[in-house]
């Protein structure tokens, strides 16, 4: 069906059953994977053959990731809801990036002041950061480390942030609106938390920047 030919009350009704349908089908995935992890802890302790293990880990795999996916879908197609709370140190959320994006990829971050802090939903900002290091991690070019730096917004250094994904390649196509597949899909979902925390996203030449507004320092 084309946008044509449905009405936006239409397109409104289909939009939120769809929403409710891939919630569903994300919740048929986890418990064909909790049988699928049964199997396969059955298997690895009735010697079966190599090839059989590994079939069976790539199967939960799968269902990992497209259940990943639905998930991300469900969470896009429904209110941010936040739970925020005053005084949440963003060099701690930055810090924590390297260890959450396993790419085999060196991440060199750049903190001009690890004492920012700012009314975020530490859990909800973390996802939505590392998302975009890991979208940025697969535009880097060469062997060169992906740079992350945060330094405060010149023109309203008091309440405002940047971070910036640097050494990376940017095309035409805005990475935070462009929808292509799941990657596209969590780019826009992190746009949508970073927005929901009265920040910004932007595609630069070569970077890819979040503005967020900040609190005052720590004593």
């Amino acid at each position: 069906m084309t946008a044509e030919t449905l009405d936006p009350s239409t397109l409104q009704d289909l939009g939120r059953a769809s929403v409710q349908i891939v919630h569903d089908l994300k919740n048929q995935l986890n418990g064909l994977k909790l049988y699928a992890t049964f199997l396969r802890k059955r298997m690895e302790t009735s010697e079966r053959p190599q090839d059989e293990l590994e079939a069976m880990a790539k199967l939960i795999a799968g269902l990992d990731r497209t259940a990943e996916n639905l998930t991300a879908l469900v969470r896009y197609g429904r209110p941010i809801e936040l739970r925020t709370q005053p005084g949440v140190l963003l060099g701690k959320i930055l810090s924590g990036l390297q260890s959450k994006v396993a790419e085999g990829r060196q991440i060199q971050l750049d903190l001009e002041d690890d004492s920012i802090v700012g009314d975020f939903d530490f859990v909800a900002l973390s996802d939505a950061l590392k998302s975009i290091t890991k979208g940025a991690l697969k535009m880097c070019h060469n062997d060169d480390p992906l740079l992350i730096r945060q330094r405060r917004d010149n023109q309203c250094r008091a309440t405002r942030v940047l971070v910036e994904w640097r050494n990376i390649e940017t095309g035409d196509r805005d990475v935070f609106r462009s929808f292509a597949g799941s990657d596209g899909l969590r780019m826009a979902l992190a746009a949508k938390v970073i927005e929901a925390h009265h920040g910004s996203v932007e595609q630069q030449d070569g970077a890819l920047c979040v503005n967020l507004p900040i609190q005052e320092r720590v004593n």
